[in-house]
């Protein structure tokens, strides 16, 4: 029996966590490594503690802001930054696998953290469709390897 590779287990992992989002809109699940080892976790939605947007508004989701976005939640990759953040972990040379790619917000905290490299499954261009993947492009302008996961490479 073939072992399933690390991009494989983690990108599965974020698609998983992804399913705790209370999100109406969209479910995304990151997962943050270090050398094979998970060093923190997150999914999209409200921070800890205030609301969850489907038990609250369930038909609609929480309000948006002028972008169209959730003008209430965090979104995976930044729940999983913060948490690493908070815990005192060093996120300099990590790999972050998340389910869809960043938006440029998130790139700019990616690139800061000194995330080295980034595994997307889905574009957030096509999702929220815009003409490009603007943190994508940000995160490779700025020597971020960042590669569109496809499963079993």
């Amino acid at each position: 029996m073939q072992k399933p590779s690390f991009n494989d287990i983690y990108m599965e992992l974020a698609d998983k966590l992804a399913q705790r989002s209370h999100c109406v809109k969209a479910q995304v699940g990151a997962v943050l490594t270090k050398e094979t080892r998970i060093i923190s976790l997150g999914y999209n939605g409200p921070p800890a503690g205030t609301h969850n947007c489907d038990l609250e508004w369930p038909e609609v989701g929480c309000a948006r802001d002028s972008k169209g976005s959730c003008s209430l939640a965090l979104h995976a990759e930044q729940n999983a930054i913060l948490y690493a953040a908070k815990n005192n972990v060093s996120m300099q040379g990590a790999t972050l696998y998340v389910t869809l790619s960043p938006c440029i917000s998130c790139a700019r905290v990616i690139y800061t953290t000194g995330i080295q490299k980034v595994y997307f499954r889905d574009s957030y261009a096509k999702f929220k469709g815009i003409p490009n993947d603007e943190g994508v492009d940000f995160l490779r302008r700025f020597g971020v390897d960042v590669v569109e996961y496809k499963k079993g490479e």
